[in-house]
């Protein structure tokens, strides 16, 4: 250790081996991108402004949609900026940001998950107790909360990466500074860090997949009881799309950190990164608006307010 250069910069190896698919690269992901961040504008903006939709589930919703535009504003930026100009290079303080706000953001994303299923789980199995439960100052609380516990567990990690040193390896397979790929680069010993990953995080994820399943579970028992078409249609309907959102976010995560490293490519580890970091943010608003008839309306009504009022 007394031999070894401590590092200060690092470099990404990219989205890329390839020099030919560079331009590609950077005019499909400026693409995607955009419609990421129009999407989910969109849905925060019909949030705001119609008040048919002043309700929990889609105050929540607006929560997730500005959360999915900061997430993909955090990665994509810089795997742009890489394409174009390939200078990969980073410091270790950008790099110790990045991984902060990606896992203060992913945390706020899972918490904001669970709260949107127990959303649900009021609004379809109690709801007569709906507006008592869900009335506002307790959606303004739930999603506080949301936000200030995401921000603790995030500094409780980075706050254990700061012992991390950098000597010899400098390059970090992934196009953003992933924790996961600090550690395998990382010349101090990071037992402590996994256990501390496994232990709390492992413990934390646990009970919030719990949270998050068995509302749906009693949700789905609950909407089998419905003798209307039209109503168990519409729970269906709503509920299929949190799930969804569910599946594909906690399949991605669960391959991507928990997968057996046997057969391990970084070809396949790029593919999944995309799909959480880039992909995930812009079809959560499709999911939720093409399968939303409260949605469709509302932009209806403001399209019309827009270009056809006097």
């Amino acid at each position: 250790m007394a031999n070894q250069t401590i590092l200060t910069e690092l470099f990404l190896s990219g989205i890329s081996d390839l020099p030919a698919l560079e331009l590609p690269f950077f005019l499909l992901f400026l693409h995607i991108y955009s419609m990421t961040l129009i999407g989910n504008f969109l849905i925060i903006l019909l949030v705001a402004i119609d008040s048919h939709l002043h309700t929990p589930m889609y105050f929540f919703l607006g929560n997730l949609a500005f959360l999915d535009m900061c997430s993909s504003s955090l990665t994509t930026p810089r795997m742009l900026f890489d394409l174009i100009t390939n200078n990969r290079k980073i410091s270790i303080t950008a790099c110790l940001t990045q991984v902060f706000f990606f896992i203060f953001m992913a945390t706020t994303e899972i918490l904001l998950l669970a709260v949107m299923s127990y959303d649900r789980y009021i609004a379809i199995c109690r709801p007569l107790h709906y507006v008592q439960i869900m009335h506002w100052k307790t959606c303004i609380q739930l999603a506080a909360g949301v936000w200030a516990l995401s921000l603790v567990y995030s500094l409780a990690h980075i706050l254990i990466t700061l012992r991390l040193t950098f000597c010899d390896l400098n390059i970090v397979q992934s196009f953003f500074c992933d924790l996961s790929k600090l550690f395998q680069i990382s010349c101090t010993d990071v037992f402590i860090n996994l256990l501390f990953i496994f232990l709390l995080g492992g413990l934390f994820g646990l009970v919030l997949l719990l949270m998050t399943f068995i509302p749906y579970i009693t949700v789905f028992l609950t909407v089998m009881k419905i003798k209307e078409k039209e109503k168990r249609f519409k729970a269906f309907s709503t509920c299929s799309s949190h799930l969804t959102v569910v599946f594909i976010f906690y399949g991605t995560i669960v391959f991507n950190y928990f997968r057996p490293t046997t057969g391990y490519h970084f070809a396949a580890d790029r593919v999944v990164s995309v799909c959480y970091t880039t992909i995930t943010p812009l079809i959560n608003p499709l999911i939720y608006s093409l399968r939303n008839n409260e949605l469709k309306t509302a932009l209806k009504r403001i399209y019309k307010i827009i270009f056809f009022s006097k």
